[in-house]
């Protein structure tokens, strides 16, 4: 028999077939397809479930203790696959729709819930703080507004605030010492309402810290007192010192900071009135600022500026080539250099004042005392007079002060009003003229050699007409002038008016070198005879002309006894 006979002979059986009732239906194998919907229909109104085929060839469906076998009738085999999979498509299709439709459901119970879920945590949290609150350094998660008033009260009661002051010493402050009373108020609730409940879940990952000023009362005179009672008020004050730049030899550097024992009151008072408030156990003074403090700390900015700029000065050196060098450099410089309270730095031109005049106190040889040693080998000393350095010390200043502004590198020679032929001791060099008013003899010394010598007449050795010793030079030259004295009162006339072949001034008083025809005779002890000059130096005319021609103005003039 073919394959397509047998499934001709399985649709014609007229096998009968029972549901799982036991009912008999279709009279002709399994029936049309609307029997096959009514079947399904009733299974699923009932909520019986349905047998499913196994390894697409057999499926046994339970009725009661008899199984159903519908792959097989009698000893034949139900081989029609094609049949199985058009059978099973619908009841998949409803399986699957079925499913989504739980899933959906599923889904929206779960959603609802967790929204009520927050909502009934958000109305919590409208009367309790986040997770992770702290208040006044306390933790007070979950807590209420009664909660924290209630810890607040107790620690009233029970206060005692340490403070901890320098050189490990400390003192404690009690709140029954204050009269210490606890007032309620609203901040705790306030501080609740500005919590946004419906954020709540911020707080588990945020910590909020909220300082709260409990109101609370006391004895303000019991607290001034118990302030003032402290071991660090009734100590020594000793006042802080702020960092400030000082030479190390080198360069500036900053100097640290001292910071003293003295209290600052006012922000004593504060921190101790803040912490009663807020119920904290310990105080630290240095911690909290309550000692005096410098106003400027080896980190401030302003310190390091003043010693940048006070470096800055030291960058300057300034050498003056006298007979030895005089240098300025930053061992000078640093001990001009000021810097005030607000970290100003300044040059201090007073100082550098004071070190020119010693300078030239120094340096300057106008009227200071020599030494001579004449040509026959006489060594005697001099001084007064007019020739010699003298160093402009004003001009100088301004020169000297711009350069160490400017950080200047300078070798040079300082200003002068006036200068000498040398440096050396005897400053008037190789070239001089020297009268030895003891003798009545001088020389003209030209290159180190005598170019001329004679004997003089020199001034009468009275205070008004002597010849007046010293060091000058050569004022100006002149020929045929007329030689004018003082006006005598008594005629007022000048005492004498003389002419003169050469005149030479030694200073502007009238004393000078001049011939003096005159004179019969000239050294030997004539001008204490009676026949001294009224200053002047008198020469013979032959010399005074030799010494006119040879002489230029500004050659220095030695005159010594």
């Amino acid at each position: 028999m073919s394959k397509g006979d047998i499934h001709e002979n399985e649709y014609k059986d007229d096998s009968v077939n029972f549901d799982e009732y036991g009912n008999e239906y279709g009279s002709d194998g399994f029936g049309d397809a609307e029997d096959f919907e009514e079947l399904d229909d009733s299974l699923e109104d009932e909520k019986f479930e349905t047998a499913e085929f196994e390894d697409e060839k057999s499926e046994t469906t339970e009725f009661g203790d008899e199984e159903f076998e519908m792959t097989e009738f009698g000893d034949e085999e139900f081989e029609d696959e094609e049949f199985d999979c058009e059978e099973e498509k619908p009841h998949a299709a409803k399986r699957k729709k079925k499913g989504s439709r739980k899933v959906w459901i599923a889904a929206g119970g779960a959603i609802a819930a967790i929204v009520v879920i927050y909502l009934c945590i958000s109305v919590f949290f409208m009367s309790h703080f986040y997770a992770n609150t702290e208040i006044n350094g306390h933790d007070f998660s979950m807590k209420t507004a009664a909660d924290v008033e209630s810890y607040m009260k107790k620690q009233v009661k029970d206060y005692a605030l340490k403070v901890l002051e320098m050189d490990n010493t400390s003192d404690t402050i009690r709140g029954s010492d204050i009269d210490l009373v606890y007032k309620s108020g609203s901040e705790i609730q306030d501080a609740i309402k500005k919590q946004n409940a419906f954020l709540w879940p911020a707080g588990f990952f945020s910590k909020k810290s909220t300082d709260i000023t409990v109101n609370v009362s006391y004895d303000e005179q019991k607290l001034e007192s118990a302030i003032n009672g402290l071991q660090s008020v009734q100590a020594e004050q000793v006042q802080p010192i702020s960092a400030s730049p000082k030479f190390d030899g080198n360069q500036f550097v900053i100097e640290p900071e001292v910071l003293g024992t003295a209290v600052n009151m006012d922000a004593l008072h504060t921190k101790i009135t803040q912490y009663v408030s807020e119920f904290k156990a310990e105080l630290d003074m240095e911690k909290e600022g309550c000692y005096a403090l410098p106003k400027y700390t080896s980190g401030s900015k302003e310190v390091k500026n003043a010693c940048d700029t006070m470096n800055a000065y030291l960058k300057a050196n300034i050498t003056y080539t006298m007979t030895e060098n005089v240098v300025v450099d930053k061992s000078v410089i640093s001990g001009w250099l000021t810097v005030d309270g607000d970290m100003n730095v300044t040059l201090n031109e007073g100082a550098v004042r004071e070190w020119l005049a010693a300078f030239g106190d120094k340096y300057d040889t106008v009227g200071a005392t020599r030494t001579i040693t004449t040509p026959g080998g006489k060594t005697v000393e001099v001084s007064g007079g007019t020739y010699g350095w003298s160093i402009d010390e004003d001009t100088e200043f301004t020169a000297l002060v711009n350069s160490i502004r400017n950080g200047e590198t300078v070798t040079k020679e300082p200003a002068y009003y006036q200068t000498a032929a040398s440096h050396s001791a005897q400053d008037w060099g190789n070239t001089y003229a020297e009268v030895d008013l003891s003798s009545q003899h001088m020389w003209y010394i030209s290159n180190g050699s005598v170019a001329l010598e004679t004997d003089v007449v020199t001034g009468v050795p009275t205070p008004e007409k002597e010849t007046p010793a010293g060091v000058y030079y050569i004022l100006e030259k002149s020929l045929n002038k007329t030689l004018v004295g003082d006006i005598k009162p008594e005629t007022g006339k000048p005492e004498y008016e003389t002419p003169v072949d050469y005149w030479m001034r030694v200073t502007w008083s009238g004393i000078g070198f001049h011939d003096a025809d005159w004179q019969s005779a000239f050294g030997g002890s004539r001008y204490t005879d009676g026949f001294g000059s009224h200053g002047c130096i008198n020469m013979p005319v032959d010399m005074a002309a030799s010494l006119y021609n040879m002489m230029p103005e500004g050659t220095p003039v030695i005159i010594h006894n």
